[in-house]
């Protein structure tokens, strides 16, 4: 069958020469957040997203029991004339 051709694949050169590693230091913290009012934003966000959630979840209930209302008033009249 057909099979694909791979590429070569190059051999890196070995050597002994070990290549210096640039370390820094961590920046020195000053103990508070940069913006203190972060939390507070995304608690809000998250307030939201959850009432918009539970709002959506309401509606969507409440024309559930709409229609189920609907058909069931239909075969109960539909009862009543036979």
């Amino acid at each position: 069958m057909l099979r694909p051709k791979l590429p070569d694949v190059p051999t890196l050169p070995t050597s002994n020469t070990v290549s210096p590693q640039h370390t820094h230091a961590p920046a020195p913290s000053a103990g508070r957040t940069p913006a203190p009012w972060v939390g507070a934003v995304a608690a809000v966000a998250v307030v939201g997203v959850v009432l918009t959630a539970l709002l959506a979840a309401v509606a969507v209930s409440a024309v559930s029991v709409a229609i189920a209302a609907v058909v069931l008033r239909s075969l109960v009249n539909g009862a009543h004339k036979r």
